[in-house]
């Protein structure tokens, strides 16, 4: 039975997970939820948490990019090796800092956005997720808006201590690639893990040109060069 994994088509994390799959080769299918409701669709497909990626791989529910990283590792060893021999730490220790450090700040950036920017909104459900009547979608999706944002952390404070951040991180993110932890020929899960955030980031209108041109948006580009966008122009100043 192929592999089913439960995705956003905006999370990043999601993304990472496609990536692994179609690296080892995994046969799979991917089943796209509906953002707000996809913590009750999980629940309905037998996960116990309500974040995605989710996966259902040889009986398994797995859920979160790390634990999926090592399951398709663990199922796949000897294809396109995640973790490769002699340098298995230092990816482990850059993945866990992608997700850890990294990963929050898109998804606390988009879901600020969401709630305080109403086009935003109407391009989520029209372009996005082609839903008819994107207005009326979009002003009904503003309850769920602030849910999410709440659930991410997303306030005022954070957002604006996430974009003052953002230059160290994206310096970190170039450093993993000098010292060749990230970025080379052969993709490993760090890379996935990292490029796939710096690729949403790319997305955002606001945030393009700061990252467009770094070695971190060459490899995110490499990895993941076709995302929806741009996000519209919506953060603050």
């Amino acid at each position: 039975m192929p592999a089913k994994l439960y995705a956003l088509s905006l999370s990043h994390p999601s993304q990472a997970a496609r990536l692994i799959l179609e690296r080892k080769g995994i046969e799979h299918q991917v089943v796209d939820l509906m953002p707000g409701f996809h913590p009750l669709q999980l629940r309905a497909a037998g996960f116990r948490g309500g974040t995605v990626p989710a996966l259902k791989l040889d009986g398994q529910r797995i859920q979160g990019s790390l634990r999926i990283s090592r399951a398709l590792e663990h199922a796949r060893p000897d294809v396109a090796p995640l973790f490769p021999a002699g340098r298995r730490g230092a990816i482990e220790e850059a993945e866990e800092w992608g997700e850890r450090e990294l990963q929050p700040v898109p998804r606390r950036l988009f879901r600020w956005a969401a709630l305080h920017n109403a086009p935003l909104r109407r391009w989520l459900a029209g372009d996005v997720l082609h839903l008819p009547a994107p207005r009326l979608a979009a002003a009904g999706y503003g309850p769920l808006a602030r849910l999410f944002a709440a659930m991410a952390g997303a306030s005022d404070t954070q957002v604006q201590a996430d974009l003052a951040e953002l230059p160290g991180k994206l310096d970190r993110v170039d450093e993993l690639i000098a010292a060749g932890t990230i970025g080379g020929p052969e993709p490993n899960a760090a890379d996935f893990q990292i490029g796939t955030t710096v690729r949403v980031l790319i997305a955002f209108e606001d945030l393009r040109d700061s990252v467009e041109g770094r070695p971190a948006g060459d490899i995110a580009m490499r990895l993941l060069p076709d995302f929806p966008g741009p996000i519209p122009a919506a953060l603050p100043t």
